[in-house]
Formats: C-alpha cells, sequence, structure tokens
C-alpha cells in the first residue's frame, strides 16, 4: 500500500491514500478511450502512472477496455526521489499494475538545474526525458492529465506571458520522443475521474506537493480557481474552451509558417546540417512571420523555443551581417548559428579536450567525446593509402598554423583558408579530427589527404567517415 507524506522510507501510513465509496457509470470514459487512442490490435500504449487519482483511474480503465479491444498496455513509474515515500509510491504502483496484469517498470531519475528553472520545471524536463527514453518506437505514450490540469496550464501561461501556443495548453495529441503522446481524458473534469474511482474503490496517492501553495501550479489550485469557481461556476470550462480557440489560431498559424518555410529553406545548404534557412529569404518577411517561422522550425526539429528576449537577439542577427561572418544565439537545449547566409540549429555539444591524442587503426568505429563518430570504409585508389594505418593513426585537434599539401597541387596550404573555401562552418572547425601518421599530418577530417599519404591508383585504401553530430541530438521538447 502507498506511504503518506513524512513516513519513513519503507514504511506507510493511510493519511495519502483514499478509498471512497459511490457510483459512477464507466460508458462515456471507455468511449472517449477507445476513440482517442484509436485502439486496434496493433495498438502499444505505455501509461505514465504517477499513482494518484487520474493515472490510477486511466490505468484502470484501460485495463478494463482490453477485453474488448486486444491491444498492448503497459506502464511506467517515474520516481523523482523528491519525497521520502517515494519508494513505496513506486511499490504501490507495481502492485496496482500486477493487480490487473499490466506490465510495469520504474524509471529513477535525478531532478537537477532545480535552481535555474524551478523545482516544478526541473521535475518535469527530468520526467520527459525519461519518459522519451522509455517510449518504444511507434509506441503511444498516455498521460492521464484532466480538464482541471489543463484549466491550470493556461492560467499559469497567460501568467508567463506566453503566445498563442502557449494560451492552447496541452494538446491532446503530439508528436513525442519515438512514438506519439495523446493526452485521453482532457475532456474530463476531476471530479468525474474521482467518482469513477469511487465506484471501482480504487486506491490512489495523494501527493503533498499538489497542494503545497509554495509551487505555482499548487497554489492556483489550492488558492486561485476556487475563488474563481465562486464567482464563475464554469470557470475551467471556460479556459478550456478558450484553449481550444487558441489552438485553433496557432494551427493557423503553423500553415503560414510551413508556407512560409518552404520560401526560405536553404537550397544548397553549406552548412552540414539536417536543414538550414536561408536569412536572404527570411529578410523579406515581417518580423512577426520571422518570429512565427523560427518558432515552427525550431518545433520540428524537437528545439525549444526561446523566451521572447532571445528570439529578439536572433531577429537581430537576421538584420546586420556580423563582422566575422558567423555569429551564435543560445539558449537551454539550442544554439542558433548564422554563417554566411544561412541559419542553422543544433544541439550543444561539450568541447572536446584540446589536448586529445587516440591511436586508431580504422578497423572499428570511434565515438570521442564533443567530436562524434569516426569510422573508415575500405576504397581503392582513394583515400588514405592503407598502408599508412598499420601502426595506427594519431586523432587529434586543430592548434592553428597547420600547412598541408595537397595531392595534384604544387605548394602548401594554410588549413585555415582551405576551410574557409570549402565553407565548413565555425563550430565544426574547433571539433575537425586531424590524423598524423609517424608524427606527420595525413589527413584533416573526411576533407582532404595529403601528398604522400594518399593511396594510388590501383592501391588499397580507406576513406575516412566523419560524423560529428553522432550522439548529439535535440532534446525531446518539454510537455507542459
Amino acid at each position: 500500500m502507498p506511504c503518506s507524506r513524512r513516513a519513513t522510507r519503507g514504511s506507510c501510513s493511510t493519511a495519502s491514500l483514499r478509498k471512497p465509496d459511490g457510483g459512477f457509470s464507466p460508458a462515456a470514459l471507455a468511449a472517449v478511450l477507445s476513440g482517442e487512442l484509436r485502439l486496434s490490435p496493433s495498438a502499444r500504449l505505455l501509461l505514465a502512472l504517477s499513482g494518484g487519482l487520474d493515472s490510477m483511474v486511466l490505468l484502470h480503465a484501460l485495463a478494463a477496455l482490453r477485453t474488448g479491444f486486444p491491444f498492448s498496455l503497459r506502464a511506467v513509474h517515474v520516481d523523482h526521489a523528491l519525497h521520502p515515500d517515494s519508494v513505496a509510491w513506486s511499490e504501490a504502483c507495481a502492485q496496482a499494475c500486477a493487480q490487473l496484469a499490466v506490465p510495469f517498470d520504474v524509471r529513477q531519475v535525478t531532478v537537477s538545474t532545480v535552481a535555474a528553472d524551478g523545482l516544478e520545471a526541473a521535475a518535469r524536463r527530468a520526467r520527459y526525458a525519461a519518459l522519451s527514453g522509455s517510449l518504444a518506437p511507434g509506441e503511444i505514450l498516455v498521460t492521464a492529465h484532466q480538464r482541471d490540469d489543463q484549466a491550470e496550464t493556461v492560467l499559469l501561461q497567460l501568467l508567463r506571458g506566453a503566445g498563442v501556443a502557449g494560451l492552447a495548453g496541452m494538446p491532446a495529441r503530439a508528436t513525442f520522443g519515438r512514438g506519439e503522446l495523446v493526452r485521453p481524458l482532457l475532456g474530463f473534469a476531476r471530479a468525474s475521474l474521482e467518482a469513477y474511482g469511487r465506484r471501482h474503490g480504487l486506491v490512489w496517492i495523494d501527493d503533498p506537493s499538489n497542494i503545497d501553495p509554495r509551487l505555482r501550479r499548487s497554489y492556483l489550485r489550492t488558492e486561485i480557481m476556487p475563488r474563481l469557481r465562486a464567482v464563475w461556476p464554469q470557470a475551467e470550462r471556460m479556459l478550456v474552451r478558450a484553449a481550444g480557440h487558441a489552438a485553433e489560431a496557432t494551427a493557423l498559424l503553423d500553415e503560414l509558417a510551413d508556407a512560409d518555410l518552404a520560401g526560405c529553406r536553404a537550397r544548397d545548404a553549406t552548412v552540414h546540417v539536417r536543414e538550414a534557412l536561408s536569412v536572404a529569404q527570411l529578410t523579406t518577411l515581417s518580423p512577426a512571420r520571422q518570429r512565427n517561422v523560427l518558432r515552427r522550425w525550431l518545433r520540428q526539429q524537437g528545439f525549444l523555443v526561446p523566451g521572447a528576449q532571445q528570439l529578439e537577439v536572433l531577429l537581430a542577427q537576421l538584420r546586420h551581417t556580423p563582422r566575422s561572418q558567423h555569429a551564435c544565439v543560445r539558449w537551454p537545449g539550442a544554439e542558433v548559428w548564422r554563417y554566411r547566409d544561412q541559419l542553422a540549429v543544433l544541439a550543444p555539444q561539450a568541447l572536446p579536450d584540446a589536448a586529445l591524442t587516440v591511436t586508431w587503426d580504422g578497423q572499428q568505429p570511434l565515438q570521442l567525446p564533443g567530436i562524434g563518430r569516426l569510422s573508415a570504409e575500405p576504397v581503392r585508389g582513394a583515400g588514405i593509402a592503407h598502408r599508412h594505418l598499420a601502426a595506427g593513426l594519431q586523432v587529434r585537434l586543430r592548434h592553428g598554423g597547420e600547412r598541408l599539401r595537397l595531392p595534384g597541387r604544387s605548394g602548401h596550404q594554410t588549413l585555415k583558408k582551405l576551410l574557409q573555401a570549402a565553407a565548413v562552418p565555425p563550430w565544426l572547425r574547433s571539433r575537425l579530427p586531424v590524423f598524423y601518421a609517424a608524427g606527420a599530418l595525413a589527413a584533416v577530417g573526411d576533407l582532404w589527404v595529403c601528398e604522400g599519404y594518399a593511396a594510388g591508383a590501383g592501391e588499397d585504401g580507406v576513406r575516412i567517415v566523419w560524423d560529428p553530430y553522432a550522439g548529439a541530438g535535440a532534446e525531446p521538447e518539454i510537455i507542459r
């Protein structure tokens, strides 16, 4: 049985448990779930199970639905380790799943960045990262957010000064991780779900943080919403209706952004990323449409949209060409680079060790922190002559001043000028691996092989393949 607040770890009390009585017809709930989740024998659901009322109701209802819809259902509980009874809560979730024959797993997380983001946001970030990691390809993550949660979210977003997308609240369906996220209970009030729990004698956990007025959402729930309902009895319903209007407006803005993006994508991306934007084309749009396009572009690639201040800095980079021909705007989880006439967005990577020296024979791929993955493909008459790999290549980083002589060219050229001529963007230059054989510069990345080290006609060689983005990716967008 799950534990209450202030109980010692592993012990249990009944202060945080409810097993009420009462009645409620579940027919409407079953109909909504089967429709919203598009249940079929091939459906695979992963339920985010907190152990609270809403998720316990959803667990029970989904388990019951398997009789008519033989879909796959499993559950996962994220243990934030923020309460002394968190282990007991995990055990209670495991017990509930065992009684309903639902496979269950626990993911333990460490909540960091509290000082920067606040406890609620930091816990949410850790939770959704864990849920994303738990989701199998093509699986649907199901959460138990309901109408009262949506109303609170809209109020919070309004008080944060959010735009139209923020005021739309939580989407009922969204792409998430390697699958999809669905919130099938957004049309149900908390009271209706409690009635369902009463009828079926469910037991759930009351997390004390849900009524802790020091937390913003809890303050709204316990102090503000009751006062609003006293004057506007339909407050939650009206807030959710407003969210629906904002969601419709957001969809229209997305349609406009998609049309604008089609004309702003770089035709010949020289910045070595999946998708770059043309600065010249972006500047033909009004500032409002520029902001709209940038938000849509970032979301489509899985990055968090920056706050208003960073977005204005980014717009300023569009209006004025930087003296160095490149500039960067950063915010948590993303950095946008302007290089020449193009914009690229990247997930931040740790800087590699400047003193790096690794010996590599090319037999197996080599993953290097901050550099990416190196691999070698056998070729004939191209690449580095295979004989130079017998003693292994030394992998290092640029230190400046490197000069190399390329096959078929007279004299030596500086690496700096070669990189400029090849339009290698600045964020790759500091991570560019260079290869030495017997102490002499033999090759640079997967770009050039020096004279004397290139395989001759008919000679066995290896072509180096460098993936600088291997191991780095966009952080899943935090779902409100």
